[in-house]
């Protein structure tokens, strides 16, 4: 048809497929890469060999090696220590505070997992911001991105960066050095925080205020205590098995005794006469159960977190982390009080706070969840990948005397890579062999440290890249790419692919971008006869851009409920700095790495 081989059609609807499944969300990634890599196999298309070659990718290999190695540090407690350390700014002004949050994490992000990074100081900067008078929402934002910047200046900042790398070696290119980013990585750094200080702080809103979490998820007038009479039926029975909200959507979240102590363990209450039930619930369900005469409202005063630490449990916001399996599953599925001794009281999703009718909500990354849970099960929630906490808790136990050597490891690891001792592939899995063997993190800590989800994308995804090369159907879109650029220059050329990169990363994962858009790049350069190089650079920084929508890059999801923020405040903050970072990159790229 037309002149075109049908199997160029067949990858170019994979493509399509592709990318309105990774932006639609309804399938989760790592599955849809899945998809792809068996139509691939099962077509022709690939071999088995091409088709599982992205399981054995060293990209793939050294990105799984990179989370163990993050969290074998943060189970050191190192960033916690950091983060100790920022807490104290609120003696500092605004601007300056900002200044050192963004110089941290972004030093910090260039070395290690950045979404771990964020993870543990979200709590730090929500109490930091609540010590110096301002919104947390200010300086969230600016965090994120900065994680970002420093992301983009090493080659293990960022898993696209090593993604790129092996696949500039896989077609004979020289791949990129431990530190070859770091040129137009800074300029990017020092322009983005001119732009913040400048341009940044004063659009940044500040949405989420110095409020208790009762306030901040509105739960004033859902929070109710009730008084069992004497002549209750549910007198001496357990609480497990009492009938008394049966069939409303009410919560019992804490019974106390007449003299208001806390009956926490739920599992052993037994109700008695004038025990007081703290029930979770609207007006209309609370006027129903209120209606028994064997139940008497018992007023009280503005709600407040410290009515909540009666007993030995508290309040915590917990938000649904990037690609976590809770993504898109209904709450009542999950049955998080037996997961975690965890009920939840409110949800912020989208913007929009909702107490009532819970269980049928389908959680998302991003959501913002009000949990009540027991002191010595916070921490579960803490290290659970299923959540990032917004709540700033006391330190778990950590291993602070394994804190050198596990710095002494990530250093090893950047240095032998970094001065061409070892292969980075080589050099991450000596490192991880070595936070094993030194106790800085346990076996089943390093499987369970390994973003699964991320892997199995490369997976899926890497082989696209091999049958778009194979079939021609890379080569066909540049013919059509430089019949309409190549009058302009390669400048032009490597404008529109960072553009492009740019534009998709803001929608799909940044890995799905750069897997996308490389081997198109490898292919437009050859075709205009000029250095690849500059052309895959374009991509991969720009696949790591993403300030335009909070869902296109992990830590923007991972403050997207605790600062409260909207969709559009990312779009106002975030087109401009994109467009800058278009405009520098299109001539300090070319700069750096000559055509």
């Amino acid at each position: 048809m037309f002149g075109i081989a049908p199997e160029i059609f067949f990858v170019y609807g994979l493509i399509i497929l592709a990318v309105l499944l990774f932006v639609n969300k309804r399938i989760p990634f790592d599955v849809t890469s899945l998809i792809l890599l068996a139509i691939l196999v099962v077509s022709g298309i690939l071999t088995p060999k091409e088709g599982l070659s992205g399981l054995s990718n060293p990209a793939t290999v050294t990105i799984a090696c990179m989370f163990i190695l993050s969290e074998g540090l943060r189970r050191t407690g190192a960033l916690d220590i950091v983060g100790e350390y920022l807490s104290k700014l609120s003696k500092l002004n605004y601007r300056l505070t900002t200044f050192i949050i963004m110089a941290v994490i972004g030093g910090i992000s260039a070395f290690i997992n950045n979404t771990a990074a964020v993870a543990i100081f979200i709590p730090v900067i929500i109490s930091l911001s609540r010590d110096m008078g301002k919104s947390a929402s200010k300086l969230l934002m600016p965090m994120s991105f900065a994680a970002m910047f420093g992301g983009v200046c090493t080659l293990i900042g960022t898993s696209t960066n090593l993604l790129v790398d092996s696949i500039a070696r896989d077609n004979n290119l020289a791949g990129f050095g431990m530190f070859e980013f770091a040129p137009v990585g800074i300029i990017f750094f020092v322009v983005g925080l001119f732009y913040i200080f400048t341009v940044g702080m004063k659009i940044i809103p500040g949405r989420r205020k110095d409020e208790s979490l009762t306030d901040t998820f509105e739960m004033q007038s859902y929070l109710t205590d009730v008084v069992l009479q004497p002549n209750s039926p549910f007198v001496g029975t357990p609480l497990k098995n009492t009938h008394l909200i049966e069939n409303l959507d009410l919560d019992i979240v804490e019974v106390f005794d007449e003299e208001g102590n806390s009956k926490l363990d739920r599992g052993a209450v037994e109700l008695q006469a004038n025990d007081i039930l703290r029930i979770r619930g609207g007006v209309k369900e609370m006027n129903k159960l209120l209606n028994r005469e064997d139940v008497l409202i018992k007023p009280s005063d503005n709600w407040e977190d410290q009515d909540f630490e009666a007993g030995n449990a508290q309040l915590v916001e917990a938000v649904v982390a990037p690609e976590s399996s809770y993504e898109g599953k209904k709450l009542d599925d999950l049955d998080l009080f037996h997961q975690y001794e965890a009920m939840v009281l409110a949800i912020r999703q989208q913007g929009k706070v909702q107490q009532e009718h819970l269980g049928n909500i389908r959680l998302q990354s991003g959501t913002s969840l009000l949990l009540f849970a027991k002191n010595e099960r916070v921490n579960d929630i803490k290290v659970s990948e299923e959540f990032v906490l917004a709540t700033e808790i006391e330190l778990q136990e950590v291993k602070k005397a394994k804190i050198p050597i596990a710095l002494g490891i990530i250093a090893s690891v950047v240095g032998f890579a970094a001065f061409g001792i070892l292969p980075i592939v080589a050099s991450a899995i000596c490192g991880v062999i070595l936070m094993i063997m030194t106790g800085c993190i346990t076996n089943e800590q390093a499987y369970r440290s390994v973003n699964w989800k991320v892997i199995f994308l490369l997976a899926g995804v890497l082989p696209l890249g091999i049958a778009m090369q194979k079939t021609g159907a890379a080569k066909l879109l540049v013919d059509n790419l430089i019949q309409q650029l190549e009058s302009f220059g390669p400048t032009a050329v490597l404008s529109a692919f960072f553009f492009l990169s740019m534009m998709l990363t803001n929608l799909i994962s940044n890995n799905a971008t750069a897997v996308l858009l490389a081997p198109i790049a490898i292919e437009a350069a050859t075709g205009i006869g000029v250095n690849p190089t500059p052309m895959l650079v374009a991509v991969t920084l720009a696949a790591s851009l993403s300030f335009m929508t909070p869902i296109g890059y992990q830590t923007n999801t991972m403050i997207f409920g605790p600062g409260q923020y909207t969709f559009t405040d990312f779009v106002k903050v975030g087109t401009p700095l994109n467009l800058l970072f278009w405009i520098i990159g299109t001539f300090a790229i070319p700069y750096f790495w000559p055509f």
